[in-house]
């Protein structure tokens, strides 16, 4: 856990300046403070791995507070368990648009891609063609850095939980109007929006957000949530869709930085431990509790959100049971499930489950 300290403005000077005139003018024409100034030791910059912050503003993200009673608060779903191979195992992969809405859908991931790279100045494809002509050019021009990634990843994560929720919601509306069971699509939208969130916190712990940041999430998820939820209201399919194709995007994102910290250029990440709070999110075992396992964890957790949303997008909206919460007749066959045991990187046929 990486804490940090609040830091004030004004010199130590001015602060002992303040109190001496408060203290010897309340003695005798009665003043009293109207406000305290508390002066706390500064975290050095140096020693936090990665922030977009200044020193001044830099705060602690989600402090745990102490209560006379309470110990801790467990997480709401307890994660499955992914083994190392089923890790390793996951591959970028993408769905051919088949319908018009596909197409749509499929557009619509493009330009939010675009204008993320634009912003983040991430430029993958450019990179590679000029690294084939001028590598150190295109290692200054283009190079993704630690920090780059990290807030990349900050902005990512903290709309990525926008869709579970929305769809969640609408669809436990939709429940309650038409007086019928969801059939578990519910459970697993506002699992899967809990565990982008698990993600966001993870990063901030790693990288604290400076205000045009900040700035820049309100204002994406103001646009974003609203833009889903008048989607989700005309066609839950397309929205399924559009997010099975987002998470294709980050597996890609994911996999390129586990190999651009393979091959080293990423030297801050090479001895880097996950947070605390991952480990006890992942259960991640003793030896594997580094950055890289970290970014296997969280790849794997985004490649699952693909399989979901694009089989969501393969089933009748109103009707069909939920796959991946599901008990079987024949549980010996493949078949969706929670966990990685039976992979299906562009989902699940409607003829394959129901």
């Amino acid at each position: 856990m990486i804490a940090t300290r609040t830091a004030i403005r004004g010199s130590t000077a001015s602060a002992r300046a303040t109190a001496h005139f408060l203290k010897c003018n309340g003695t005798h024409i009665g003043l009293r403070p109207t406000f305290v100034i508390a002066q706390h030791v500064q975290t050095p910059a140096s020693q936090r791995p990665f922030t977009s912050s200044n020193s001044p503003r830099i705060k602690e993200f989600f402090e745990k507070k102490e209560t006379e009673k309470v110990r801790k608060t467990p997480a709401a779903w307890a994660h499955p368990l992914y083994t190392e191979e089923q890790m390793n195992a996951v591959t970028v992969a993408h769905r051919e648009a088949q319908t018009m809405s596909d197409k749509v859908a499929l557009i619509a991931v493009k330009f939010m891609r675009w204008g993320l790279d634009v912003a983040t100045g991430y430029r993958h494809e450019r990179a590679i063609d000029l690294n084939e002509k001028d590598p150190e050019a295109a290692r200054k021009k283009f190079a993704m850095t630690e920090e780059k990634y990290m807030i990349r990843n900050v902005f990512l994560e903290s709309i990525a939980g926008v869709p579970g929720m929305v769809a969640g919601m609408l669809r436990h509306l939709h429940s309650m109007r038409r007086m019928k069971r969801d059939n578990g699509w519910i459970e697993s939208l506002l699992e899967e929006s809990y565990n982008e969130r698990m993600h966001l916190l993870v990063f901030l712990k790693m990288q604290q957000p400076g205000l045009f940041m900040r700035f820049m999430v309100l204002a994406a998820q103001g646009v974003w949530c609203n833009a889903l939820f008048f989607a989700y209201l005309v066609s839950p399919r397309t929205v399924h869709r559009l997010v099975g194709y987002l998470e294709e995007e980050a597996v890609i994102t994911y996999t390129r930085q586990i190999k651009d910290l393979d091959e080293g250029r990423l030297p801050k990440w090479q001895n880097l431990q996950a947070p605390d709070i991952a480990v006890d999110y992942w259960k991640m075992p003793e030896g594997h509790r580094t950055m890289r396992d970290l970014l296997l964890y969280i790849r794997a957790d985004e490649s699952k959100h693909r399989e979901v949303n694009h089989t969501f997008g393969n089933l009748d909206q109103k009707e069909d049971p939920n796959p991946f919460v599901s008990e079987y007749k024949d549980p010996e066959k493949p078949h969706p499930s929670k966990d990685l045991a039976f992979p299906k990187p562009t989902g699940w046929e409607r003829h394959e489950i129901i």
